[in-house]
C-alpha cells in the first residue's frame, strides 16, 4: 500500500514531490557542471566601470546608439537586449524642453529642430541584426494593446501545444520596436527562485514568441523557425539546421556552466573603443545591465547568482553545443515503476534473507537508482529523479522491518510500543506546534525597513506560548506575543485555537484599532473554551513606512524599546484582563512611534520569572539591564541571543518552570 502511494504520487507530481525533485536536478548539476567549451554568445555589460565613466542608468539613447555602432562594427551575428525600452527618452530635445518650460522661444525652437533621442536610437538599430527584449505579462497592460510583433513560427501539422499563455506583455515604444528585426522574451522566472528553466517558446496575446537567446540564433541565421512534436510528449524548435528540445509546455531545463568572467566584456571598453573587434565578430552580442543596484540577480542549480543576462548567454551556448536537459512525459511512470519492482522485491526477499543481507540489498537499489540517475544525466541529457524511487523504497523497507519485527516481539515490546506512541505523538505535537510559528526572515522578504528575530523555547515538549508576525498589507505588519494558562498539551491545543483566531481577527479587522482585534479575538476564543483557559497577549500594528506603532496589551509582561543612544523605556503596563478573563471587555489602543534603529523587545513571564537554584526570579530589571549593556547597533538576532545568554546564566542549570518566547523588532526607517 505504502509503494503504491507513492507510485501515485510521483505520477501525479505535486508541489511537495518537485521540492526533493528539484533538490536531486540541482545535485547532479553540481555534481557535473557544463564544461563551457564554446563562445557563440558575448555579453557587453553596463558594470560599474561603465556607469563611472558615462553616468548613472538609464543612459541617453543617444549613448546607446552609439553603443549599437560601436558593437556593430564588429560584424556580429546578432545584437541583443536584456531590457526594453517602454517609455520614451526622458532626456530628448523634446522632452527636455517640456521640462524646463516655459523656455525663449528661440531656444524652444532649438529644440524642437533636434531629433528625438529615441529616433537617433532607432535609425542605429535600422539595418542591424537587432533582437529587442519584451516581457510576457499574466494582465494586459494599456500602454501594449496589440500582441508583439514576431516573426512567424510555423507549426507541424496537426500540433496545438499547451504552451504558456500570457494576456499582455510589456515591450518598445513603436519608433524603436519598428527599426528591431527581432524580438525575444526576457522572462526567466521568480527573483527570489532558483532558475532552471526558461521557457523557450510562449505565447503572447495569442502570438507564439521564443525566448530572447532563440530569437537572437534565429535572426542571426535568418532562418524561419517550425515547432514540431518530438518523441516522449515533448516539442522542438527547428531552424538553420540546428534542432532545440523543449517540455511539452514550451520550456526547457537549461545545462548550467560556472559563472565565467570571460563572458563579459564592459561597455565602457567598447564605448571608449579599445576592444579588438574580433571578440564580437560573428557572436551574439547580448547587451546586459552588470552595475550594482541594477542587476537583475539570478540563482543557478550551482548556487551561483549571476545576471540575468548571463541566463540567456548560457542558453545560447547550450544550444550551440547541442546540449540540453530533457524530461520525457515518461519519467514519472518510469519512476514509479522502479519503486514498485524495488518494492516488491524488498517485500518478497526479506523474510528469506537475514537482516545483513537485506540491508546490503536496500543500499544497492538506492546506489544503483542514483547511479542510473547520474549516468542518464551525464551522457543522455535526461532528467530522472532518483529521490522519490529511493525514499519510497527505504521507507517500504521500514515498514517491513518494523512490521516483522512487531509481530516477533509483540508481547515483549507491547508496553513499549505504547511508550514510543505517546512519545512520538508529543514529538509530532511539538512539530506541530513549532510549524505554526512563521519565520520572520520569510515574512519580511526583501523588506530592509524592518529586521524581526525571534525564539520560542516550551519548558516541556509543548507549551502554550506563541509569536505570529505577518502582513495586513504592504504597509503594515502585525505582530503578537501571547502565554496561554498552563503547559503542556491542553496549553499548545488552546494555543493552536487562540493563535488563529486572533490572526483571522486582525486580517479581518481592516483598518480597525489593535484594541478592538484583541476585542474581537476574545469573543471568537470564548466560544470555544470550554476549559476556561485564558490568554496573556501583546499585539501591535507596526507602519513600516513611519515607523508608528500601534498596540493593545491583554494581561501581557510589558514590553521594551530602546532609540539610538537611548536607554530601555518599558511600555505603559497592562491594558486589560488576559482574553477568555471578562466577556466584552474593550481593550485601549496604544500609540508610540519609532525613530530610525529603534528597537522593541517583548518577552513572556517564562523569561522575567526563570528561576534560578535558589529559586530567585531574574526579573524584569535584570532584563532592562541585559537590554541597557547592549550596543546601539545591535541586529534583533543579537538582542535575542543575548537575551537567551542572560537567562541561561542566571539560572544555572535550573529547570525552566514556564515557556520561554523572545520577539525583537527594529525598524530601520521608511
Amino acid at each position: 500500500m505504502l509503494a503504491a502511494a507513492l507510485a501515485l504520487f510521483i505520477v501525479a507530481s505535486p508541489p511537495t514531490a518537485e521540492l526533493l525533485r528539484n533538490v536531486a536536478f540541482d545535485a547532479m548539476q553540481r555534481a557535473f557542471p557544463l564544461e563551457r567549451r564554446s563562445a557563440p554568445a558575448m555579453i557587453v555589460a553596463i558594470d560599474e566601470e561603465a556607469l563611472a565613466r558615462y553616468g548613472q542608468w538609464p543612459w541617453p539613447r543617444t549613448r546607446v546608439a552609439e553603443l549599437v555602432e560601436r558593437i556593430a562594427a564588429a560584424k556580429p551575428a546578432a545584437i541583443a537586449f536584456d531590457f526594453f525600452f517602454a517609455e520614451p527618452d526622458r532626456l530628448s530635445p523634446e522632452a527636455v524642453a517640456a521640462s524646463l518650460a516655459p523656455l525663449p522661444p528661440e531656444a524652444e525652437r532649438a529644440l524642437a529642430a533636434l531629433p528625438s533621442n529615441d529616433s537617433r536610437f532607432a535609425a542605429a538599430l535600422r539595418g542591424e541584426p537587432a533582437v529587442l527584449g519584451i516581457v510576457a505579462e499574466e494582465a494586459p497592460d494599456a500602454r501594449f494593446p496589440r500582441p508583439p510583433r514576431a516573426a512567424p513560427m510555423v507549426l507541424a501539422a496537426g500540433l496545438e501545444p499547451a504552451l504558456g499563455e500570457f494576456a499582455g506583455h510589456l515591450g518598445n515604444i513603436p519608433a524603436i520596436d519598428a527599426a528591431a528585426r527581432g524580438r525575444g522574451l526576457l522572462n526567466t522566472g521568480s527573483p527570489d527562485q532558483v532558475v532552471r528553466e526558461l521557457p523557450l517558446v510562449a505565447r503572447v496575446q495569442g502570438v507564439l514568441v521564443p525566448t530572447l537567446a532563440i530569437e537572437a540564433l534565429r535572426v542571426a541565421s535568418g532562418a524561419t523557425m517550425r515547432l514540431e512534436r518530438a518523441p516522449g510528449g515533448l516539442l522542438r524548435l527547428a531552424f538553420a539546421g540546428v534542432t532545440v528540445p523543449m517540455q511539452a509546455d514550451g520550456g526547457a531545463w537549461l545545462r548550467f556552466s560556472p559563472h565565467d568572467p570571460a563572458r563579459f566584456v564592459s561597455a565602457a571598453d567598447v564605448l571608449a573603443g579599445k576592444l579588438d573587434r574580433a571578440r564580437l565578430a560573428g557572436k551574439i552580442a547580448m547587451i546586459g545591465i552588470a552595475g550594482a543596484g541594477l542587476i537583475d540577480m539570478k540563482t543557478t542549480p550551482l548556487g551561483e547568482t549571476v545576471p540575468g543576462i548571463e541566463i540567456h548567454a548560457q542558453l545560447v551556448e547550450n544550444v550551440f553545443d547541442g546540449v540540453s536537459l530533457l524530461r520525457p512525459n515518461w519519467a514519472p511512470w518510469a519512476e514509479a515503476a522502479l519503486l514498485l519492482v524495488l518494492a516488491t522485491t524488498i517485500v518478497a526477499a526479506f523474510p528469506r534473507v537475514r537482516a545483513l543481507v537485506g540491508i546490503q540489498l536496500v543500499a544497492a537499489a538506492a546506489i544503483g537508482t542514483a547511479a542510473v540517475a547520474l549516468a542518464a544525466f551525464a551522457r543522455l541529457g535526461l532528467l530522472l529523479d532518483p529521490s522519490w524511487p529511493i525514499l519510497g523504497t527505504l521507507g517500504v523497507y521500514g515498514s517491513v522491518v518494523v512490521g516483522s519485527l512487531s509481530e516477533a516481539e509483540r508481547q515483549r515490546r507491547q508496553l513499549r510500543e505504547q511508550a514510543a506512541r505517546v512519545a512520538g505523538e508529543i514529538d509530532a505535537a511539538r512539530r506541530i506546534q513549532m510549524g505554526l510559528l512563521p519565520d520572520p526572515r520569510e515574512v519580511l522578504g526583501e523588506d530592509r525597513r524592518l529586521k524581526i528575530a525571534a525564539f520560542l523555547e516550551p519548558a516541556r515538549s509543548v507549551g502554550g506560548d506563541f509569536y505570529d508576525c505577518f502582513r495586513l498589507d504592504a504597509r503594515r505588519l502585525f505582530f503578537v506575543v501571547a502565554d496561554v494558562s498552563g503547559k503542556g498539551l491542553p496549553a499548545a491545543l488552546f494555543m493552536a485555537s487562540a493563535k488563529s483566531q486572533i490572526k483571522s481577527a486582525a486580517l479581518a479587522a481592516g483598518g480597525a484599532p489593535v484594541g478592538e482585534v484583541l476585542a474581537r479575538a476574545q469573543a471568537a476564543i470564548a466560544r470555544e473554551n470550554p476549559e476556561h483557559l485564558f490568554v496573556t497577549v501583546l499585539a501591535g500594528v507596526l507602519d513600516l513606512l513611519t515607523g508608528e506603532l500601534l498596540y493593545a496589551n491583554a494581561g501581557h509582561e510589558a514590553p521594551f524599546a530602546r532609540a539610538p543612544r537611548g536607554v530601555p523605556e518599558r511600555f505603559a503596563a497592562s491594558g486589560g484582563p488576559p482574553l477568555g478573563v471578562i466577556e466584552g471587555y474593550a481593550y485601549p489602543t496604544g500609540r508610540r512611534t519609532l525613530v530610525p534603529g529603534e528597537w522593541i523587545c517583548v518577552v513572556t513571564d517564562g523569561v522575567t520569572e526563570a528561576m534560578n537554584p535558589e529559586r530567585a526570579f531574574f526579573t524584569s530589571e535584570r532584563l532592562r539591564a541585559t537590554l541597557t549593556w547592549l550596543a546601539d547597533e545591535s541586529e534583533p538576532d543579537a538582542v535575542v541571543r543575548q537575551v537567551r545568554s542572560d537567562v541561561e546564566k542566571f539560572a544555572r542549570g535550573a529547570e525552566h518552570s514556564d515557556d520561554i518566547t523572545l520577539l525583537a523588532i527594529r525598524w530601520e526607517g521608511g
